[in-house]
């Protein structure tokens, strides 16, 4: 039973009479659900009509290729070192991490908040008045404190804590997507220059080959030096093209090096033409391609976290009731010293109820209901671009496969143009000039094919992206 002392220093039981009128008040206050302190977010089940365009938004296989791991999708393996590295060394990636383990503690915080507050006070003093023996008192108390969450303020505070908690995780699986995404674009833009620097290096010979052949004929009278000086400078720009193809591999090594938090160094890679990546995979229904995007739902648990920031905004028109006590023991029994020392318990129940701060409540309330709109406003934007995103990465790897096939017959027909001018030039029935053209044509066509064929991987890794990449 709670106990007070009196003005005697004898300590008797006090009446808790207004102890339990706070506690039917504070029972009281639970008819108030209906002003939305105590209300859950509802998640958002449905998208805006069409987000994805007309052809995408008819019913697809449940296993949508977003729900796919990047293993299954990104199979040679030296990239699955590379990328097994990039998620281990990666310095976005170990922040990312960190920011989890922060939103973790803030939700322990949180969760520890519904428990008392003890505190451990031991105090002593020494007094002497007028030369006097001096008189020695101490008190060696534990004292508890322990808010009453009736009203929502600590419930609210942990569910926005849970909340953002699970925003980070989030956040952590965005970077992971990047990051992934990052290693592969970068890792096929190597082979991609790789393959052109190898059809550049062949031309290069080629043509080197052509300029001896064509002053041996100018020299024996057999074209002109319009003829010469035309082949020369061809040859001249397709070895500055071999230079640049050399620069911008060392460029993209670098740069694949960044990602794997390395210092620069050559990257053991395979070749363009023997990759295997998903040709046929299904994009799945709407609600089913955002399932995935962390930044979707990191967009929805921001709406989550600002409604429950609504609502403790409303909490804080209510009162705060505290309980509160104390145990331990003193000798210091009001004007007498007792020794030894008396064992000493209290216990108090406070209502703090706010009456001129109300106006600030009410600017409080009215700053987190703009907040909520506003990220309402971002989760629907955020929906919106996502459907942009999906639908010109699917555009971008349709077109790039249905060019696939017109890039190899125009190579094919190219090639069967410059060895029939090179027959015919044989015969006298053709210049020169016309089969550098044919040649110059072929090289163009070949380099063009190449960057398409990176084009086509890199839809698939865009619309990998777009969906979210698997979660895995």
């Amino acid at each position: 039973m709670p106990v007070s002392k009196s003005k005697a220093g004898v300590f008797k039981p006090m009446k808790i009479g207004s102890m339990k009128k706070i506690v039917l008040m504070s029972a009281a206050a639970l008819t108030l659900s209906s002003c939305g302190i105590y209300k859950k977010y509802q998640p958002a089940t449905s998208v805006p009509e069409g987000l994805y365009g007309s052809e995408l938004s008819e019913t697809g296989d449940t296993a949508s290729f977003g729900n796919l791991s990047w293993r299954e999708v990104f199979t040679d393996p030296y990239l699955q070192r590379l990328i097994d590295t990039a998620l281990v060394r990666n310095t976005d990636m170990q922040t990312a991490h960190l920011k989890v383990q922060e939103a973790e503690a803030t939700l322990l915080s949180a969760r520890l908040s519904y428990l008392p507050s003890l505190n451990f006070t031991p105090q002593g003093t020494v007094s002497s008045f007028d030369t006097k023996k001096a008189v020695q008192t101490y008190s060696v108390p534990v004292a508890a404190s322990w808010e009453i969450d009736i009203f929502g303020k600590l419930t609210n505070a942990k569910r926005q804590a849970r909340v953002g908690y699970e925003q980070t995780k989030e956040y952590a699986q965005a970077v992971k997507t990047q990051l992934v995404a990052g290693v592969a674009n970068t890792y096929y833009t190597l082979l991609m220059l790789d393959a052109q620097y190898e059809i550049a290096t062949e031309t290069e010979q080629v043509w080197k080959a052509s300029v001896d052949a064509t002053r041996a004929m100018k020299n024996a009278g057999m074209v002109t030096e319009a003829a010469l000086a035309q082949t020369e400078a061809t040859y001249y720009g397709i070895r500055t093209t071999v230079l640049d193809l050399k620069e911008q591999i060392n460029q993209a090594q670098n740069s694949l090096c960044l990602l794997l938090a390395d210092v620069p160094h050559p990257i053991e890679r395979g070749k363009l033409g023997g990759q295997q990546l998903p040709e046929s995979f299904s994009a799945g229904v709407p609600i089913q391609m955002l399932s995935n995007r962390p930044d979707v739902r990191a967009a929805e648990l921001s709406l989550a976290r600002s409604f429950y920031g609504t609502n403790a905004a409303r909490a804080a028109f209510y009162p705060t009731i505290t309980l509160s006590g104390s145990a331990g023991w003193t000798n210091s029994a009001g004007g007498m010293i007792v020794n030894p020392g008396k064992f000493l318990a209290s216990a108090v129940a406070s209502l703090t109820q706010p009456l001129f701060n109300r106006a600030a409540n009410i600017a409080q309330l009215r700053i987190a209901k703009a907040q909520q709109e506003e990220a309402r406003l971002s989760f629907e934007q955020t929906l919106l671009n996502a459907g942009v995103e999906v639908n010109e990465a699917i555009e971008q790897y349709q077109t790039a496969r249905n060019k696939a096939t017109l890039y190899e017959q125009q190579v094919a027909s190219l090639e069967t143009a410059t060895r029939s001018t090179q027959l015919l030039m044989k015969h006298g029935n053709t210049t020169y000039l016309e089969v550098l053209t044919a040649q110059q044509t072929l090289l163009s066509a070949q380099l063009t094919q190449v960057a398409n064929r990176f084009a086509e991987i890199q839809g698939v890794i865009t619309l990998y992206h777009a969906l979210g990449g698997g979660r895995m």
